[in-house]
């Protein structure tokens, strides 16, 4: 019923940047919040930032000053800029949106996320 797609990962030496994407896609009426996890091998998927349909704005506390969140509501696209990465950013990021449906004279919400996009950054 609704796809995200992720764009944007790779390979980074550290102090560089990489900016990605993720466009929603389906039967979507609204979106209220979207978001960026991450996971690095062996540890548990993290938040990384989250973004309300109206700004509002979380960051892990790892990622404040470095990275930032922001969305296009009219594409059901949310962006994370990441600048000054560290090798310890290296993880799996995936994309999650709480989503409105709409199925015509009825609604239902959902919460979705992409298949992960991979970031790599050396030393």
């Amino acid at each position: 019923q609704v796809q995200l797609e992720e764009s944007g990962g790779g390979l980074v030496q550290a102090g560089g940047s990489l900016r990605l994407s993720c466009a929603a896609s389906g039967s979507i009426f609204s979106i209220n919040a979207m978001g960026w996890y991450r996971q690095a091998p062996g540890k548990q998927r993290e938040l990384v930032a989250s973004i309300t349909n109206s700004g509002s704005t979380v960051y892990a506390d790892s990622v404040k000053g470095r990275f930032t969140i922001s969305r296009d509501n009219a594409e059901n696209t949310v962006y994370l800029q990441m600048n000054s990465l560290k090798p310890e950013d290296t993880a799996v990021y995936y994309c999650n949106a709480d989503v409105l449906l709409s199925h015509g004279h009825y609604f239902t919400t959902g919460d979705y996320w992409g298949q992960g996009t991979q970031v790599t950054v050396s030393s």
